[in-house]
């Protein structure tokens, strides 16, 4: 608090007063490390064991990782994880695609007060800097079915399989191909739903299909594993 005195040492009282924890921090890492993957930043680093860590009444510590988008000011608080001796990992889910960011890692001491907790931010660690762009493809769809119909109708191949759960997934293409002659796309749209009718098929005749997934910014995944129909021969 402050208080102030006028020439014949009178005082209007004190000021207001403010509190300021004097509690120890803990040094920052050294080896933060960011790796980018189709599920997010991998950010990583050593930690410090809680045995190292000194030990003082209604006192924790944790470690605080923060991010900045590439031209603006301030850090932003993403994740809090308490003191580890083994590798600390964070991933960090929360970014947009083709977007450069900043990440750092502080420790954090954490004082309780009666009813009330401190944050004391202890030193910084260098920040590394990250460009995510999405080069990765979506997994390769599963559980291709082929289904022939046609009694009594123009005959067609009905495929289905398990939708991918990517959040940017854009859609599906599907090849076919007959034996000894290579696969070819036959979609001339992309396929929004996991469901496709071939109804370009000729009697006595049988098709190999295979289904692939795109994102939306067409990074396509690997084939999925083939299945076969036959379309039956007609009766004179």
């Amino acid at each position: 608090s402050v208080e102030a005195l006028n020439e014949r040492g009178r005082s209007a009282g004190l000021s207001n007063q403010v509190v300021t924890p004097a509690v120890p921090t803990l040094e920052a890492p050294k080896d933060l490390h960011a790796e980018l993957g189709p599920n997010g930043v991998l950010l990583s680093w050593t930690g410090i064991p809680q045995t190292d860590a000194p030990p003082v009444l209604n006192t924790r510590y944790a470690y605080q990782l923060f991010r900045r988008a590439s031209g603006a000011t301030n850090f932003t608080p993403l994740a809090e994880t308490p003191l580890n001796g083994a590798t600390v990992q964070l991933l960090d889910k929360s970014f947009e695609w083709e977007q450069t960011y900043d990440y750092r890692v502080d420790s954090t001491t954490h004082l309780t007060v009666g009813a009330r907790t401190i944050d004391v931010e202890g030193d910084d660690s260098a920040p590394i800097r990250v460009t995510v762009r999405d080069t990765f493809a979506p997994a390769p769809p599963t559980g291709l079915q082929a289904v022939f119909s046609g009694v009594g109708q123009k005959p067609f191949i009905d495929l289905s399989w398990a939708p991918n759960t990517e959040s940017d997934l854009a859609g599906y293409n599907v090849d076919r191909h007959q034996a000894d002659s290579a696969p070819v796309k036959i979609n001339t749209e992309p396929v929004k739903a996991p469901t496709f009718r071939d109804s370009q098929v000729q009697s006595g005749q049988k098709y190999w299909y295979s289904v692939s997934a795109f994102d939306l910014r067409n990074n396509e995944s690997a084939h999925s594993e083939e299945t076969s129909e036959t379309v039956p021969s007609t009766t004179p």
